[in-house]
């Protein structure tokens, strides 16, 4: 089946015939509720019509435009909704591939989103970001891609990554089309505020190209810096976990984005600036940011996140409106998604029963029926990827358990060394200073701790640094190693056992990439050979496949909420507090700035 997406220009005389009435429509819906995002209403006895990819007519009466070739559909007084919209999204953290999640979230009412493909960019660059392109094209989805900003997310000195992206690989990425879109979420805002040219030039290739700036600042809202950030050009922030981080944004004229991803839950403090402190909701953005494959299976997808806002007393209108119409307008493109209104894409939900509940029964996108009570109705086409990007795990050599020794520069004793602190639920971590033995001039790492480890897998250096971490949970021998590792994905490992830890990153490498969960017990893979972050398993096999990793975890001792997908992100360099990268262990502070730190005080 094809899926196309025309300009409106190209459409405006059958559009305005078939409004006429002088053109059979391809698609009419009759008799729903509308839930108009435009003006905040719900109205009775609505009715669509459809020519092709685009909205001819809303009304009352759409008797004129049906021919002998329309497909009608009778909403039986069902609620008619605009598709829903994630404003930020990284696909690759679903571990699937851009067509199986295609296949996951439009059954759920998701036609369409903007996407950050800076997993694959820290991997393969523009060429990575130019494949997904290319798969969303082949999708019913309205895709719109953002040109990865941060890669690497801080500088070489930090971190090493497969791929380095400049303002002139941005520029080019805006020749590709007009759904290339935005500059992807600008992780580097110390580089911002203190003016690096690489940063300011990205910005710059983007505002010059008439696209839009997202933003990624996690230091305190009250901060002085964050006018500075806003200055920039920067328009759009989901790094909001307070309600005052949603407040401030909104006052500067950015787009506060509220997420709920698998392991963040942030919507119930974030929502209040609207439901508690009376802000304007039309500059308040939902999106999932980061959710797997089993949390698409078990929860859901924007649908779920509508649910959960609705939950906190928010108007399901306006919940709607956060994930539709605000969601267009924040990135100039309400003309074509986002409402139900003459001109736009059809991109159209059923729900039934109450509204509340976002009970999606049937999906249109692009003027197609694609799914129906849950499940998909339109095949897609299928998408190959290179053999380059289905090996791309290149270790100097095969790890082994004297890796992962901790050497230390007393033979006995103890040494105050710095612990990164998992926290569950949030994605940053906080700084422990804590007295640890020493043993034949090693770090003995027990006592509920674990060691973590990053080795470099892109270019074969040999890079290595270990480090502690708690709040993993292991409450015996047990190790994972995955090569999902925000964001510049090398191989990190975490366990509290050193043979445990070399046999699990082993399996990963084996597999060309995954994550693997290895006990006294046995061995649990996710196998992820594109690029080391997305299965070329369907969606089904590939949510079972994560929930089994998640199993695994628990089993021994892990109970972090998507344990998973927290720990992935043990080595991004520019989320306070403390980090690890295969170049050691890399703290930010607003006061210091990024730094790399010893593991020793």
């Amino acid at each position: 089946m094809t899926f196309t997406r025309k300009p409106l220009a190209d459409c405006v005389p059958e559009l305005v015939a078939t409004a006429r009435g002088d053109q059979p429509a391809t698609l009419v819906i009759t008799g729903g509720k509308l839930v108009n995002v435009c003006s905040g209403e719900i109205l009775d006895g609505m009715s669509v019509g459809v020519q092709g990819g685009r909205i001819a007519y809303v009304g009352k009466d759409v008797s004129h435009m049906i021919g002998e070739g329309t497909q009608v559909i009778d909403a039986g007084g069902k609620y008619m909704a605009p598709g829903l919209l994630d404003g930020h999204c990284h696909i690759e953290s679903t571990q699937l591939t851009v067509t199986e999640f295609a296949r996951a979230v439009l059954p759920l009412g998701t036609t369409g989103g903007f996407f950050d493909a800076h997993e694959i960019a820290n991997v393969f660059g523009l060429k990575g970001i130019r494949l997904m392109l290319e798969e969303m094209r082949g999708t019913p989805l309205a895709a719109y891609m953002q040109v990865a900003s941060c890669v690497p997310s801080t500088g070489p000195e930090f971190e090493t990554t497969g791929a380095a992206i400049g303002p002139e690989e941005v520029a080019e990425a805006y020749t590709w089309g007009g759904d290339v879109i935005a500059l992807g979420e600008v992780m580097n805002f110390p580089g911002v505020v203190y003016g690096d040219d690489k940063m300011l030039g990205e910005i710059q290739a983007t505002l010059r190209a008439g696209r839009f700036v997202d933003g990624h600042f996690t230091w305190p809202s009250n901060d002085w810096r964050l006018p500075v950030y806003a200055a920039a050009g920067v328009t759009g922030d989901h790094e909001c976990v307070t309600a005052e981080d949603v407040i401030e944004r909104v006052r500067l004229g950015m787009y506060a984005k509220m997420r709920r991803g698998s392991a963040w839950h942030d919507v119930a403090k974030t929502i209040t600036a609207h439901t508690e402190h009376g802000l304007d909701p039309r500059r308040m953005m939902l999106v999932t940011d980061d959710r797997s494959s089993e949390s698409l299976r078990d929860e859901g997808h924007m649908d779920f996140v509508l649910r959960h806002a609705i939950a906190q007393g928010v108007k399901p209108v306006t919940a709607f409106q956060m994930a539709t119409i605000n969601t267009a307008e924040r990135f100039g493109l309400a003309r074509d998604i986002g409402s139900i209104t003459p001109g736009s894409y059809a991109d159209i939900i059923l729900l039934d029963g109450n509204l509340a509940d976002v009970n999606v029964v049937l999906t249109i996108a692009a003027g197609a029926v694609v799914a129906e009570n849950g499940v998909m109705t339109a095949s897609l086409p299928s998408y190959t990827y290179p053999q380059e990007v289905r090996s791309s795990v290149h270790l100097l050599k095969r790890p082994a358990a004297e890796d992962f020794l901790i050497p230390a520069p007393v033979s006995s004793g103890s040494l105050s060394t710095r612990v990164i602190k998992v926290r569950e639920n949030h994605v940053e971590t906080t700084e422990l200073i804590m007295s640890l033995p020493v043993v034949d001039g090693h770090l003995e790492v027990g006592n509920g701790l674990c060691k973590i480890a990053v080795l470099e897998r892109h270019k074969g250096t040999g890079n290595k640094s270990v480090g502690v971490v708690d709040g993993i949970g292991f409450h015996e021998p047990a190790a994972i190693a995955m090569t999902v590792a925000h964001d510049s994905h090398n191989v990190l490992v975490i366990g509290n056992d050193d043979e445990l830890m070399a046999q699990a990153a082993n399996a990963v490498a084996d597999a060309r990439g995954g994550v693997a969960v290895l006990t006294r017990n046995g061995t649990t893979l996710f196998p992820l050979a594109i690029a080391g972050l997305m299965s070329a398993e369907p969606f089904e096999t590939a949510a079972e496949q994560s929930a089994a990793i998640s199993k695994a975890l628990y089993n021994a001792g892990c109970t972090l909420n998507y344990g998973f997908m927290t720990l992935s992100l043990l080595a991004l360099a520019v989320i306070p507090t403390l980090r690890i990268s295969d170049k050691g262990l890399v703290r930010i502070s607003p006061e210091e700035g990024i730094q790399l730190v010893s593991l020793f005080v």
